[in-house]
């Protein structure tokens, strides 16, 4: 059975798949209007722009997850190509800086369609170690809150975060800003190689205006049923 559609779909789908064919086989099962999609670096690799275009094509919103990380220049003619594409939301990196930050913003704004350009603040990967272990200092949440408010003041739509730091963070940034939060697992769901984690329900009700879920869907036993169950507990 085809999932439901609904008015704004908040999980997006991560199709983290190694080749295009079993991508493909799996969106097949998914109605466009029951989720949102994610193409990140492994499947952009295998089946580059004609994959995105192909995706937008069926008529699914497409998240670009490339975390693009380069000189201004670079960064924004990248960000033009892609919202080029058709693409719904794309990302940089916000440790690019303000200058790069920028660029891209008055790249994808001058397109025909802009798409919502949000910045990458701390993977939901890393912990506290990592952090010290590259030479950041203050927790987490401190380099959150400090890439987040500078991606805002950069001009972009929001910032991809851990759903633990929505709740602060639309307190200080405001309701129409942007939070993508990856490491969203259902209660009964592993917690892979995810750290900061909470369930699709959690976040929401913390400010997370959508919801990254991968394995928990496209390794469940029956995927459509998952993803509906999902929807069901925000509804």
């Amino acid at each position: 059975m085809p999932n439901h559609v609904i008015s704004d779909p908040k999980v997006i789908v991560a199709l983290d798949f190694a080749c295009v064919s079993q991508a493909h086989e799996f969106v097949a099962h998914l109605t466009p209007g029951s989720c949102r999609l994610k193409v990140g670096k492994e499947l952009f690799a295998s089946g580059g722009p004609q994959l995105v275009e192909r995706l937008v094509a069926q008529g699914f919103d497409v998240f670009l997850d490339l975390k693009y990380h380069d000189i201004p220049n670079t960064v924004a003619n990248a960000c033009k190509v892609a919202a080029d594409l058709g693409v719904w939301m794309l990302n940089v990196h916000a440790l690019g800086g303000r200058r790069m930050m920028e660029a891209a913003k008055e790249a994808v704004s001058q397109t025909a369609q802009p798409p919502l350009l949000i910045g990458v603040t701390i993977l939901t990967s890393m912990a506290q170690a990592d952090l010290t272990e590259i030479g950041l200092t203050g927790t987490p949440a401190d380099q959150v809150f400090r890439l987040a408010g500078l991606a805002k003041r950069s001009g972009l739509d929001g910032v991809v975060c851990s759903a633990h730091e929505a709740a602060a963070l639309r307190s200080e940034l405001g309701a129409d800003f942007c939070l993508v939060t990856p490491g969203i697992r259902p209660a009964d769901s592993a917690q892979d190689d995810q750290r900061r984690i909470m369930t699709p329900n959690e976040a929401i009700q913390a400010g997370s205006s959508y919801l990254v879920i991968g394995r928990p869907i496209t390794q469940a036993k029956d995927p459509v049923a998952a993803l509906d169950a999902i929807n069901r507990s925000l509804a």
